[in-house]
């Protein structure tokens, strides 16, 4: 079995949109624009590949994003600066794979130079015992819960300190021309335009 992560084309976007909306209820349906706004500005928009088939995707923004998550504003509040997860989602026929947590892995390897945490919220209403060990097992602690408001269901708000931004931050980060190296792992996606569109979401 081989596994590939890397950046969502966007001849993929229908099929993203379909395994997003086939995920159940775990996974807030999404629509066209919406979808959309996460290809034009989010930071990290990835898809893996097993055996060459799209088995799933993750989609992280920045604090910059003008995104209307009533999740994401939360952590907005709270944090100057975050790498919010808004979702991922893993096609049912690939799920125990360990697709999850190899996203987890690509996305802190991505969040590490550039942001102080990661972030993202777990439903409670109804219960996802999976999703909260699979959270806690990797780093993630609660610093909040909240109702969602229209959906009305109460999530348990996360977050992951990167203990490497300080290191980070002290060498690459300060002085007179601060910047990363140019490598090929740290480039930004080439379609992220950061927060020059809004989207309205839950």
């Amino acid at each position: 079995m081989s596994i590939l992560i890397r950046d969502v084309a966007e001849h993929e976007l229908e099929a993203v949109l379909a395994l997003n909306n086939a995920a159940g209820r775990s996974i807030l349906p999404m629509d066209r624009e919406h979808l959309r706004f996460f290809f034009d500005c989010a930071a990290y928009f990835r898809v893996g590949l097993i055996d060459g088939a799209l088995a799933g995707f993750l989609i992280a923004l920045t604090e910059d994003a003008e995104h209307g998550s009533t999740n994401f504003r939360w952590f907005k509040q709270r944090f100057e600066r975050f790498l919010y997860i808004d979702r991922i989602v893993i096609a049912k026929s690939h799920r125990g794979a360990g697709l999850g947590r190899i996203f987890y892995a690509d996305l802190q390897s991505f969040a590490e130079v550039r942001s102080p945490r990661i972030t993202c919220e777990v439903f409670l209403e109804p219960g996802n015992d999976i999703a909260l060990l699979f959270h806690g097992t990797y780093g993630f602690s609660e610093v909040g819960q909240q109702l969602m408001p229209g959906i009305e269901r109460r999530v348990s708000l996360l977050s992951k300190e990167m203990c490497s931004w300080p290191w980070v931050q002290q060498t690459y980060c300060s002085g007179e021309h601060p910047r990363l190296p140019e490598l090929p792992w740290l480039a930004s996606r080439p379609h992220c335009t950061g927060a020059s569109r809004q989207a309205t979401g839950s």
